[in-house]
């Protein structure tokens, strides 16, 4: 707490870094597949009660986790790949907790992280649907947009990720560690 003048004003806490990394524990597919339900289902509303479908069970959950005194303490982030035929790899359900958005380039992580791992196993050629409210964010990241369609009811384009610049890695090198950013 700081003193305010006469008053306590509680500074919410801040991580000191996150880090970004195949969900390979337990708690960490619950807790991606938890923070897809807040964002998909209560705050969106695009599904009703859960967004899990058909391509949960072969996809690759990748997470971004919050640290505290040097340990993983939160899932902040997440986003799943998939391979299909051919090379062709897909990444959906990107999601970051409110109140992580815009903290340390979550997003830009996930998606760096998540076409650099469907590199790493063969892809080339990844897509995404994206939410037109996104479209122009995916576009500063070197992807290109395909076409528009509707899913769920909203505006999303297809979209291509240029993979020339997302080099593959593997899993144990592509955790990040992303300093969060200092209020000025």
């Amino acid at each position: 707490m700081l003193l305010d003048g006469d008053d306590y004003k509680i500074v919410p806490f801040v991580p000191g870094g996150y880090s970004i990394k195949r969900a390979d524990r337990a708690w960490e597919v619950r807790a991606a597949h938890a923070l897809r339900r807040q964002v998909f289902c209560a705050e969106q509303g695009l599904f009703a009660h859960d967004d899990r479908d058909g391509h949960d069970a072969g996809a690759l959950p990748i997470v971004a986790l919050s640290w505290n005194a040097g340990m993983a303490e939160r899932v902040v982030g997440t986003v799943r790949i998939h391979a299909h035929e051919n090379g062709l790899w897909r990444g959906s359900r990107l999601a970051v907790a409110r109140g992580y958005r815009r903290t340390a380039g979550l997003g830009r992580e996930l998606i760096r992280v998540a076409v650099g791992s469907a590199h790493a196993r063969g892809a080339t050629r990844f897509l995404a649907t994206v939410q037109q409210a996104n479209i122009s964010f995916f576009e500063s990241l070197h992807w290109r947009l395909l076409d528009m369609a509707t899913v769920c009811g909203a505006p999303h384009g297809l979209m291509e990720a240029d993979l020339a610049h997302y080099p593959p890695c593997a899993d144990h090198e592509c955790a990040v560690v992303a300093p969060r950013r200092r209020a000025a």
